[in-house]
């Protein structure tokens, strides 16, 4: 298992809860939010069952995983995120959809993934747009290092499939070398190449701001292949 980095690939810029918000932290947390400990979860003690299971990393205000838990109900997703504002707006939307499908961990994915998950027990991991840290003396904050994407690898069940998505081409170029890299893990647009967009992916207001700013998003696909 991969140790803990003391380096965090993110910085918490904490906007103010929204009264809706908090409100929905204070309610919804005991149904659909897991408290981070040091120690391997039971994911199907957590979501009372056995169904494919999607890590969601980076989660942000909770857009596409809420349209992926309502399209997708045979599915259970597994949402991290960091910033307290987007868990507000998350277990909003679960509450206000009915949705059982989701659990929310409030924390740091490194640690997640270290420390906290099972191997072999995801059938999918998504992340899309993780901070890009474009400066060179920041690209170590970055996520998705190769001792991350190992992990990610060994997470995933045989034939389970990474999708990362970046408006940055700087990063894109970065994860584009890291997960070539990666002997378990094949690229499927071929090695070197980039992904055209998953039909299945919805279009977030953040991603149509940098699309409507002329900004390129570029996508990866991936496959474990061992």
């Amino acid at each position: 298992m991969a140790g803990k980095r003391s380096v965090k690939s993110y910085v918490l810029r904490q906007g103010r809860l929204t009264r809706a918000q908090a409100r929905a932290i204070d309610r919804h947390w005991g149904d659909f939010g897991v408290d981070y400990r040091d120690e391997t979860l039971d994911l199907d003690e957590l979501f009372g069952r056995d169904a494919p299971r999607v890590l969601d990393i980076g989660t942000g205000m909770g857009e596409t995983i809420l349209e992926l838990a309502r399209e997708n109900p045979e599915n259970d997703y597994l949402a991290v995120e960091v910033h307290r504002p987007g868990i507000g707006r998350l277990l909003y939307g679960i509450a206000e959809h009915g949705l059982g499908n989701i659990r929310v961990i409030n924390h740091d994915a490194v640690d997640v993934v270290n420390r906290q998950l099972p191997e072999e027990s995801l059938t999918s991991v998504h992340i899309h747009f993780p901070d890009p840290w474009p400066k060179k003396r920041h690209h170590k904050r970055r996520l998705t290092q190769p001792g991350f994407i190992n992990r990610m690898t060994a997470l995933m069940k045989s034939e389970g499939q990474l999708y990362l998505a970046t408006d940055s081409p700087g990063l894109a170029e970065y994860m584009l070398a890291v997960c070539d890299a990666e002997p378990g893990l094949i690229n499927q647009a071929g090695r070197g190449n980039f992904s055209p967009r998953p039909l299945w992916r919805p279009l977030t207001k953040f991603e149509q701001r940098a699309l409507d700013l002329g900004h390129r998003v570029w996508e990866l696909i991936y496959c474990r292949t061992i």
